[in-house]
């Protein structure tokens, strides 16, 4: 095994770690603040896992959109929650076992799909610089959609500064 494969291994397994760690933070946090922070290091660690596999585009993609997006989710879910802060809502779930029994039943259920496929490798390697191409297709076949979405967040922006001022 060479070098650079075993890099390759201690850098996926690294960001791996990073992103459970992150996402055990997010589920066992009791404040909502420290829970998103716990899942914005969960969405790093898998930005990273997308560095390791050569998918850079995918990468930067998830950190600008789903790290960045967790911003907003914070401001929505302080704007929201306005009972839990101020004490006047129990913030405990009673239904936890129930929960937990059904992500333990379905991590089982994924690892046994996992184990028990047949994961064919791609002999060709994909061309280096796919991000110019990616750029062109947004711009010209997929702009429409692309402007759709940028309408849509800005009229979430717009829902937030309302529901900010009542």
């Amino acid at each position: 095994m060479s070098t650079d494969l075993v890099l390759t291994y201690v850098g996926f397994f690294m960001m791996g770690a990073i992103a459970l760690i992150g996402a055990v933070l997010a589920v066992s946090q009791r404040n909502i603040l420290r829970a998103a922070l716990g899942l914005i290091v969960s969405f790093i660690g898998v930005a990273g896992i997308y560095f390791v596999l050569e998918a850079e585009f995918v990468g930067v993609v998830q950190i600008l959109i789903y790290v960045g997006a967790i911003t907003i989710l914070i401001l929505f879910a302080i704007m929201l929650t306005r009972g839990l802060m101020q004490g006047t809502t129990s913030g405990h779930n009673s239904q936890w076992l129930a929960a937990a029994l059904l992500a333990m039943l379905l991590f089982a259920a994924l690892a046994l799909v996992a184990l028990g496929t047949n994961w064919n490798v791609a002999a060709t390697r994909v061309s280096s610089d796919l991000i110019p191409k990616i750029g062109a297709e947004l711009m010209t076949t997929y702009v429409l959609p692309f402007e759709a979405v940028s309408l849509l967040l800005l009229a979430a922006l717009v829902g937030a500064i309302v529901i900010a001022r009542e």
